[in-house]
């Protein structure tokens, strides 16, 4: 019995531990997504062709990036920077590469596509916020969360 209090103790000061990168990274909301998309239609005909990404706008919570790595990989990402909280500069915008998307706000945090990471100068280590992707077939994915 006198094992209990001191086995509480140590679960309690384990799992009270200050994690501020992962505090730091709470600021989107968990929207619903359910997204059916084709690649043989025009909006989403660059996903037939790796390292291409196509912005979607109204899902989750300010847009979604898909992103296709390779001809068996489609991923789909929030398009909001997950340092800040979803407002008019933290929308997540082509860098010009097709594979980085940058935010709007001052610090312009930047993330890779193909992983989701924040590269180099991200004032927050945070990642982008995924939705699973199911393959359908004939070309067709169901992005949800």
């Amino acid at each position: 019995m006198k094992k209990l209090p001191i086995i509480l103790s140590i679960l309690f000061f384990a799992c009270n531990g200050d994690d501020d990168n992962r505090n730091n990274c709470n600021f989107l909301f968990d929207a619903g997504v359910n997204l059916t998309v084709n690649i043989n239609l025009p909006q989403f005909s660059q996903l037939a062709f790796p390292g291409n990404s196509v912005y979607v706008s109204n899902q989750g919570n300010n847009g979604i990036w898909l992103y296709r790595l390779n001809s068996a990989t489609l991923y789909a990402w929030d398009a909001a920077d997950p340092s800040h909280t979803p407002s008019g500069c933290s929308t997540l915008t082509d860098s010009g590469t097709g594979d980085i998307v940058v935010c709007g706000c001052e610090d312009a945090n930047q993330y890779g596509l193909a992983t989701g990471q924040g590269l180099d100068g991200n004032t927050q280590p945070c990642t982008l916020q995924p939705y699973r992707v199911d393959d359908l077939g004939n070309n067709s994915y169901l992005v949800t969360n």
